[in-house]
């Protein structure tokens, strides 16, 4: 598995860690029924300690990507469509409450911000 960090990033380093494995899952990188390397092996290869590693498997766990089986490793989930629906919708929502936030600060009306938003689906099409 090809985990990168950034340490430029803004978000923590298990944040970046659970969202670049839950991406592999969700893109079918990782397969249903497949064992993740062990939170010792990931931690030793990207160089961050155990206890990030950890917290990014407990938080896939929580969140139902993977499941850990007790002296045999980490083994990712069936997908559940829905939820993977959900979390998506969450963080738009986020992207869209932090873009009208700053859209205040320059004093942007709704009728330019939803303008913005229009160009830019349309570019994609």
């Amino acid at each position: 598995m090809n985990v990168v960090i950034s340490n430029r990033s803004d978000q923590p380093i298990y944040e970046q860690i659970k969202q670049q494995i839950r991406s592999a899952i969700i893109r079918d990188e990782i397969a249903e029924g497949e064992m993740l390397p062990s939170i010792r092996s990931l931690a030793h290869e990207i160089k961050v300690s155990v206890i990030t590693t950890k917290r990014a498997y407990d938080e896939l766990e929580s969140e139902g990507f993977i499941a850990t089986v007790h002296g045999k490793g980490c083994f990712v989930l069936a997908k559940n469509v829905e939820q993977i629906r959900e979390q998506k919708l969450k963080e738009i929502e986020n992207h869209l409450t932090d873009a009208i936030t700053t859209s205040k600060l320059i004093h942007l009306s709704s009728v330019e911000l939803t303008e913005i938003l229009k160009i830019l689906l349309k570019e994609e099409h």
